[in-house]
């Protein structure tokens, strides 16, 4: 946190690790957790070569790579980029993941700037006869690897395989998609362990001086890319792979960041819309500085959430407290300690910091499966071991057990510095900091910090707010959670009114965590089911759960 940020979703990997996607600096199940066993497995992200690899010169005709023929292979095991682990396995019944690229134009206003190569998975529908399409999946971020993704999360979707090409790739600037490089690893373990939330004039300048060196090592190691990795552009990528796997529409399915992605396309193509689902939705009516106090609220309220469960459950809880606010003071109480003296954090000989320690609670807070991470991870930390809550913070920052980092960060703030204009100054922020913090005790501070994220960067953004308006697409399910922290429910509702009249059909699910889908919830999964297999559209305003 402290760095600006829509909201990354999660995920199991298939080596047990996390994979993440939009998020203030920003699902695994299982009983009692170790820090060793938890989160130091392989986070799968995106990290990469030390250049600006996949761009290609020449010139670049939006028509004519159309026509392009994808040559699919066995997929390899992710890159460093996407933060390396195992190849996929087979699904049910043994099919294959096959990965390709595809070429698109680096900037289609000037087809002369050349091409990049956009990194594809694909496994292919099992029931050729009654076969609808391809399903186009993003996973969120922005800056996640659908390639490394959708493996993942796969048995999730097995009820749509049949009928469904379930298909993913890397946006431009992502995983293996000419990945947007800044520091390396030494240098971002400095950059995400230092004070997110100064206190004095010092702190403020040792924060902004961060803010600076890494906006310049990005545009040092990738300048080209830069001005070219915002969501319009990632739109038009999911228009031309549309027309290059043979789709006369765009099935979608998009969560978190995805769902921005899926409205920027909407009103871009809406006549090229076929079935599509907006799941956990990013509200398309917020500025940069509604989004951040959005968040702040809503992790407040998943926090709230888990202090009163540990209140129910009583002496079970291992944090003390007989109410709501005592729980949540033995959280501000650590933090506060933590803001002048870290931790040890295992045998690595890394130290747990306030900001990785306020990472870390708010990654578990993502989803109710990790409150007893949680939980634990406090309790340790009051214990004098910062282990598991810097583990969570690893996995949010994508810094994988062998001490690399994917660029799954270095990407996020690259396309929301591309995508949004507002650029902070220290007076600004510091005048914004009252407003947050009642917003939240916890995560204000973090977040009102974060608004300086884009202040030094070298790329101008290119919206407010993004229009998402869709007259004549076809119907979009939007699915809100409300109890979700990262994407607040009211973003289903506005984002259903921007999209406009017979567009938007709100799906509501009343349930805790990040998302509604892969929730597991029968309802939500039978009426999306039912929409994306045989084109019934929930009735609006219907309730899951």
């Amino acid at each position: 946190m402290g760095r600006p940020a829509r909201a990354l979703f999660l995920f199991p990997t298939q080596d047990g690790g996390m994979e993440h996607h939009r998020a203030p600096r920003k699902r695994t199940r299982a009983a009692t957790f170790s820090a060793a066993a938890v989160l130091l497995a392989a986070v799968s992200c995106s990290s990469g070569a030390k250049d600006e690899g996949g761009l290609t010169s020449g010139t670049a005709d939006a028509a004519e790579l159309a026509t392009q023929k994808l040559n699919w292979k066995a997929c390899t095991a992710p890159t460093a980029a996407e933060g390396t682990g195992s190849a996929p396995s087979p699904l049910p019944g043994g099919a294959q993941w096959k990965c390709a690229t595809m070429k698109v134009p680096l900037d289609y206003a000037n087809p002369k700037a050349g091409t990049l190569d956009l990194a594809l998975i694909r496994t292919e529908a099992t029931d050729k006869a009654h076969r609808i399409g391809s399903l186009v999946f993003n996973f969120g971020g922005p800056g996640g690897s659908g390639v490394s993704t959708l493996p993942a999360a796969a048995s999730d979707y097995e009820g749509l395989r049949g009928r469904y090409d379930l298909v993913s790739f890397d946006p431009r600037g992502v995983g293996a998609s000419a990945p947007v490089q800044c520091e390396n690893d030494s240098q971002l373990d400095k950059y995400f362990a230092q004070d997110a939330t100064p206190d004095d004039a010092s702190t403020e300048q040792a924060y902004i001086e961060g803010l600076k060196s890494f906006a310049t090592a990005c545009q040092d190691n990738s300048g080209k890319v830069l001005p070219h990795v915002g969501t319009t552009e990632a739109a038009r990528d999911m228009d031309l792979l549309r027309q290059v796997l043979g789709d006369q529409k765009l099935y979608y399915m998009g969560i978190s960041y995805g769902t921005e992605l899926g409205g920027v396309y909407a009103h871009l193509f809406p006549k090229n819309v076929g079935r599509a689902v907006f799941d956990a939705v990013v509200d398309p009516t917020n500025d940069v500085e509604q989004s951040a106090i959005g968040q702040a609220k809503g992790f407040q309220l998943a926090l709230d959430n888990f202090a009163q469960d540990c209140v129910n459950r009583g002496d079970k809880c291992l944090l003390r407290g007989a109410n709501v606010r005592e729980v949540e003071d033995v959280i501000v109480k650590l933090l506060a300690q933590l803001n002048t003296k870290p931790i040890p954090a295992g045998n690595s000989g890394r130290q747990l910091t306030q900001t990785q320690a306020t990472n870390g609670i708010a990654q578990a807070l993502y989803s109710k499966e990790y409150w007893q991470l949680l939980e634990q991870g406090v309790d340790e930390a009051e214990g004098g071991q910062g282990a598991l809550l810097l583990a969570l913070s690893d996995a949010m920052n994508g810094r994988s057990k062998d001490g690399t980092y994917s660029n799954i960060q270095a990407a996020n703030t690259a396309i929301n510095c591309a995508d949004f204009k507002e650029r902070y100054s220290l007076e600004q922020t510091k005048a914004k900091l009252p407003e947050f913090r009642k917003a939240s005790p916890v995560f204000g501070d973090f977040m009102a910090w974060g608004l300086m994220g884009c202040s030094h960067w070298p790329v101008v953004g290119q919206w407010t707010t993004p229009d998402v308006s869709a007259p004549g697409a076809a119907p979009i399910v939007v699915v809100g959670n409300t109890g979700d922290p990262a994407t607040p429910y009211v973003g289903a509702k506005n984002m259903v009114d921007k999209l406009g009249p017979g567009v938007g059909v709100e799906l509501t699910y009343k349930g805790q965590g990040h998302g509604a889908y892969n929730s597991g919830n029968k309802c939500v999964q039978g009426a999306v089911n039912a929409y994306l297999l045989e084109g019934k559209v929930p009735s609006a305003g219907a309730v899951c759960q």
